[in-house]
């Protein structure tokens, strides 16, 4: 198990961070997260200890990430990387045959719908079906998004993380998108911090490793991540407690 007590925030890393599970609580629905302006600000304070360079990783959609942190505009990897946002602004999105992704989606919805207690979430680029109201039907929601991923062929891929089956596009993810943003100002020569909790997480732990950064893991479960912080609030602590300790406070 990674050790507890990851180190305090210095001015030369590049900070990349998880939302749902990490700095958020994880609600029942991910329409009910709801963000404090506090913990806006604090995001605000870290990109400007880190020089700019912080961004958010998630599965989010960038659109729902800018809703979540209005007026904040920050780099941000959506959908697991399958689009980016770089330091400058510029947005790039991954290419998926659009008929194919309407044949997955009525599947998946249509499952959704016949079953009470899952829910179904198109974010554009990819698609979620969460259980997390109706545990029981875990093995059937993987079924029906593996069985709509098989009419795409290599094109997608199916991904399993906290209460939900999802499908996105082959050969992205959070690990993918940190090396693209190590490559590129203001990112590039920094040290990679990655904080994440699920398991959709491990691919940024991996990349992060090997370019010899701290990969933080939030919660419990086996995991490559170096350090391990308890849960959101205990992530909100140590970012407070480091951005003190970098102003000598």
């Amino acid at each position: 198990m990674p050790p507890a007590s990851p180190p305090h925030l210095r001015p030369d890393w590049a900070i990349f961070l998880d939302l749902d599970g990490t700095l958020f609580e994880i609600r029942a629905t991910p329409q009910s997260v709801r963000r404090a302006p506090e913990e806006v600000e604090l995001v605000a304070r870290l990109r400007q200890a880190a020089g700019g360079a912080v961004a958010l990783i998630s599965g989010r959609a960038i659109a729902k990430i800018d809703e979540l942190f209005a007026p904040l505009k920050l780099a941000a990897a959506g959908q697991h990387g399958a689009e980016r946002r770089d330091g400058r602004g510029v947005v790039t999105k991954a290419d998926l045959p659009l008929r194919g992704l309407n044949l997955a989606e009525k599947a998946i919805r249509a499952f959704a719908t016949s079953h009470e207690g899952l829910l179904f979430e198109h974010k554009g680029l990819s698609m979620a079906l969460h259980y997390r109201l109706a545990p029981h039907l875990a093995e059937a929601a993987h079924a029906a998004v593996r069985e709509a991923a098989a009419a795409l062929g290599d094109a997608v891929e199916v991904q399993q993380g906290k209460m939900v089956a999802e499908l996105k596009p082959a050969g992205c993810d959070k690990g993918r998108a940190i090396e693209q943003f190590m490559r590129e100002p203001p990112f590039a020569g920094r040290v990679p911090v990655f904080i994440g909790d699920d398991a959709t997480d491990e691919h940024g732990f991996q990349v992060v490793n090997r370019l010899r950064g701290h990969s933080v893991k939030v919660g419990e479960g086996a995991s490559a991540a170096r350090w391990r912080l308890e849960g959101p609030a205990a992530v909100r602590a140590w970012l407070t407690e480091g951005l003190a300790h970098a102003a000598g406070g």
